[in-house]
């Protein structure tokens, strides 16, 4: 099975604290993830973030409808949370979130490895772009989200 890689890096002007906290509540997934895939969690909420958690989610991708389902695997907070997909349209997903403070804000990092029915010609013409085009979406929306705080003078 081959494998590919996303790496997206941000920083944003605010305390690692307060961005965790924001990644800890599962329910800011449908605010990042963008309104063309029509992304709704199907886990009732609140849903307690641990080792173990699986969230289940129904989502359009190309205009056909999918269930997927994550398990979090790894809860290290305010640090690093890792989340697998169990269910749903990749052969593997794997997503890791790493935080940590620099230059009085927070670096945000995401690795997706993942792979995909059809291989290397699926990805490439299909499924990589997609998948830039989401996490450019997140970027975009997390940079609106948390503006510098004119308190902090960031």
């Amino acid at each position: 099975m081959r494998t590919f890689r996303l790496d997206s890096t941000m920083w944003l002007p605010r305390r690692l604290d307060e961005v965790f906290a924001f990644f800890a509540d599962a329910r800011n997934l449908e605010t990042l993830t963008p309104p063309w895939l029509h992304f709704r969690i199907l886990t009732p909420t609140p849903i307690e973030m641990r080792v173990g958690a699986r969230i289940d989610y129904r989502l359009r991708i190309r205009g056909l409808p999918l269930r997927w389902q994550s398990e979090i695997t790894a809860w290290d907070p305010p640090h690093r949370f890792l989340d697998e997909q169990r269910r749903g349209p990749y052969r593997l997903w794997v997503h890791e979130h790493t935080f940590a403070e620099r230059d009085g804000g927070t670096e945000v990092r995401d690795r997706v490895t993942y792979a995909v029915p059809g291989g290397w010609l699926v990805e490439r013409l299909l499924v990589g772009p997609d998948v830039r085009r989401i996490f450019a979406y997140r970027q975009e929306t997390l940079a609106r989200l948390f503006p510098a705080d004119p308190r902090s003078g960031a």
